[in-house]
């Protein structure tokens, strides 16, 4: 290569400023390029944050407003007709209970009915062994037979001084003498005669029998036991016996519901024993007097046990079939609010709560009738705040309303 061109290939001197302006332009250029996007970006960035701050402010108030109004849940009072049912717990009783005592005094001989065992009235329970009254029932014939005897000989003395009186062949005093003898002793034969009767029916009591048909529910004594009837010692019964052919039934009625409570009504009793089960009685009478201890009305329910599968002293719980007022309303008792104006409850009305003052009437347990205070159109608010009051907004909650 020669130096010719090597020349060729070199710049001209001349033509490098030409170069290097043009290159400081384009570097300038493209950093001004730079610095505006870069601030439009930065521009952009401030003003969507602002607009996002807004946002989200006016979503908070929204949230905050929302929140501020309570969400209530609400029911309509339900309608309730004629005739409801009151349940109450009860216990059965026989319709009759007694105790058998003896009335002679001795030794058991022999017992004939265990406990359990059916018995009819005036079936033989028991022998008493009683040989002082047999030996005085023996002295008191013989006292008769003498005193009997005694009697006929003054008698038929009387009769013949009287005809002797017809003849004038005794003195008048001394018929009336004889007269009076036989009446004396006809007394002391009229006595002897009490008195043979009094021991034979002290006698009679060493059999011991059954007062009705019923069910022996206990024997308390056994064979070679000492029987002691008399008045001045602690007595033991014999045994105890129950009629269970029908049961009485005691319940305790409220107050509020004693006027409905009428001899006559309907009362259904179940068992927990017979689930399945319903068994029917009819309420027969009543105490007609509030206990004042537990403001209620004692009321007996018979019920008929012919199969005797129903035992004294079980628990039951009574249905009785009330007379109710037709188309009555009832809330549930956590609607209700106590206040110092009476018994009350909050009712939504439009999206505002109201307080509204109602008469309870009947307590049907976890529902109470309300006589006077709601429509059936009220929305009733349950488990309502102890702070609430008339006029605050409210929402509903979903699918609480009936």
């Amino acid at each position: 290569m020669n130096i010719e061109d090597t020349e060729e290939i070199q710049p001209r001197t001349e033509e490098r400023p030409a170069v290097e302006a043009r290159a400081g332009r384009g570097f300038w250029m493209s950093l001004a390029a730079v610095l505006v996007a870069g601030a439009a970006l930065l521009g952009y960035s401030i003003l969507s944050g602002i607009g996002w701050r807004a946002s989200a402010a006016v979503q908070l108030k929204k949230d905050a407003d929302t929140l501020a109004v309570p969400t209530v849940s609400v029911v309509r009072p339900s309608m309730r007709g004629a005739g409801e049912e009151l349940t109450l717990p009860g216990t059965m009783q026989a319709f009759m209970d007694t105790p058998i005592w003896a009335r002679s005094s001795g030794y058991l001989r022999h017992w004939y009915f265990d406990i359990g065992a059916h018995v009819t009235a005036g079936q033989l329970l028991a022998d008493i062994e009683a040989p002082e009254i047999d030996r005085q029932l023996q002295q008191a014939r013989a006292d008769l037979e003498t005193a009997t005897a005694n009697y006929n000989f003054a008698r038929s003395t009387a009769e013949r001084y009287q005809a002797l009186l017809k003849t004038d062949s005794v003195a008048q005093q001394d018929v009336d003498q004889k007269v009076s003898a036989a009446a004396a002793q006809k007394a002391t034969v009229d006595s002897m005669t009490q008195n043979v009767q009094r021991l034979q029916q002290i006698q009679s009591f060493q059999k011991v029998t059954a007062p009705f048909d019923g069910v022996i529910t206990a024997r308390n004594v056994d064979v070679g036991a000492l029987i002691d009837a008399g008045a001045n010692t602690p007595g033991k019964e014999l045994f105890h016996e129950a009629q269970t052919g029908v049961l009485r039934t005691w319940v305790s009625v409220p107050e509020d519901n004693s006027r409905a409570a009428q001899p006559g009504l309907t009362a259904d009793v179940t068992l927990g024993e017979f689930p399945d089960r319903v068994f029917h009685g009819t309420l027969v009478r009543t105490s007609n007097a509030i206990d004042t201890a537990s403001r209620t009305l004692l009321v007996e329910v018979d019920v008929p046990n012919p199969a005797g599968e129903l035992l004294p002293g079980a628990y039951v719980t009574v249905h009785l079939k009330l007379p109710g007022v037709a188309r009555a309303l009832t809330v549930p008792v956590n609607a209700l609010l106590f206040r110092a104006e009476g018994t009350q409850v909050a009712v939504v009305r439009g999206d505002r709560t109201q307080l509204v003052p109602i008469r309870v009437g009947r307590d049907f347990g976890n529902q109470l009738e309300v006589v006077a205070g709601l429509t059936p159109s009220d929305r009733v608010i349950v488990n309502p705040s102890d702070s609430i009051s008339s006029g605050i907004p409210v929402h509903i909650a979903g699918g609480t309303e009936k």
